[in-house]
Parts: structure tokens; sequence; C-alpha cells
């Protein structure tokens, strides 16, 4: 991981990055955060037949919010793997974050998300992707550590022929060791509306967030340790 700035740009020009963006806080704040950094952003948002859709309306507006050159929402059925409690008919817990990898772990995920990302940059001439993910307080995956994070930098050097001729790319990962609390805290300083962002694994009746999956906790915990209030609707 670097916060370098890449050189794949003409002089004079903002570099491009791609920017995963779900539509959670998380991968806002990532997002803002590279347009802090000066770099135009190509969002990228991938339907998965996630249980919770819903997310993918506030992938849209984040995009659009942050300015966006292009914003492509890819579908990919990730549902006709199954696996998870967010692609199959497994229930989402509700009794709070537990240790190990919890049910609604997605297998590969963000290898495949990231893969995504590296192959549009790649088509785009960027060299810089931004991803939203934070090994503190998060759900236990694996593919959210930095060990991971640095493992597929490597990988997209020796996988692509910008990397191959010796331009490699770049994975960013700004809310890395981040608590949730802090990045709630950075998108306040961003001057983000945390409101537009979605959060919840299994949506409540009318749209709201359920309140007691455990991203749902996560997000409350963070607003509360912020000492910031919390825009979201919640069923409980």
């Amino acid at each position: 991981m670097t916060n370098q700035q890449s050189s794949a740009a003409p002089v004079g020009v903002a570099p491009l990055a791609v920017v995963l963006v779900s539509g959670g806080l998380d991968s806002m704040v990532a997002a803002a955060s590279a347009r802090e950094a000066g770099y135009r952003l190509l969002a990228l948002s991938v339907d998965y037949n996630q249980r919770h859709r819903l997310e993918l309306a506030s992938a849209r507006r984040v995009a659009h919010v942050l300015g966006a050159e292009r914003h492509v929402v890819l579908p990919l059925d990730l549902a006709a793997f199954g696996g998870s409690a967010l692609t199959a008919d497994i229930d989402v817990p509700k009794d709070g974050v537990q240790p190990g990898i919890p049910v609604t772990y997605v297998p590969a995920r963000n290898t495949i998300f990231l893969s995504l990302a590296l192959g549009w940059a790649e088509a785009a001439g960027a060299r810089d992707l931004f991803i939203g993910v934070n090994a503190l307080d998060y759900s236990g995956y694996p593919d959210c550590r930095p060990e991971f994070i640095a493992a597929f930098e490597g990988l997209a050097e020796l996988a692509t022929k910008a990397g191959v001729e010796g331009s490699p790319f770049r994975i960013h990962a700004p809310l890395q060791d981040m608590t949730k609390a802090d990045i709630v805290r950075e998108a306040a300083r961003l001057g983000l509306d945390a409101g537009l962002s979605w959060s919840c694994y299994d949506p409540a009746p009318g749209g709201l967030h359920c309140g007691v999956c455990d991203s749902c906790r996560l997000r409350k915990k963070g607003f509360a340790e912020a000492g910031l209030p919390d825009p979201t609707a919640y069923a409980a």
C-alpha cells in the first residue's frame, strides 16, 4: 500500500483512480479520501445479488455526490455460488459480533471485487485502486487484513501487462488502521452526509436498517464512540 499518487497520468492532469463503492460508510469515506488526494474517480459497484441490494441505491448517490466521472454497476451473481448469509438462504446473525469468521462472509469477495477493479483500472489507464477495508472494527473477514491488500498489490504487478512493463498498480486502503469511530469522524471531516450510506445486511420493511445485524451494531457503535449524531433510521 502507498499514499503516493501514480505517475501514469500526463503532467498537469489529475490521475484516475478506480474506487470500489459498495454504498456503505467505509467505501464512501475511502472514495472521498481519493478525491481529497486529487484523484479523478471511476466508481465501481458490484450487483452480486446480495440480500442487501438497497446498498446499490446508496452507491449511486455516493458516486454522484463525489463527482465520479463514471459509475459502473457490474452484475455478477454470486448467489449462484452461495456460501454466505448475504447470497444464500441462511439467516443473518442478530446476536452480536462473535469471535471468528461470521456466516456473512462472502467467499473471496474482496479478491473478486479488486480483480474487477484491476481490470477496469488497466483498461482505463489508472494505476491506483481504493478500497474501504479496515482491520480494527470489522466482522472478522480475512480479506480485510493488511496482509491481503499487500498480497493483492503484488499479484497485480505480476498479473497485468502494465505491471510487467514497469507501471505497477497501487492498492490504497486509507481506512486500514481506523476504528469505526475514526471512520465516522473522518466522514464528518470530509463533509460527507453519512445518511447517504447503507450498512445493514438484512434490511427491515420500509427501507430501514435492522439495527441488530453485525454491520448495524458496528455502525451504531462507531457513531456513539465518535460522539456524533447517527443519521441512520433503524428498526430496532
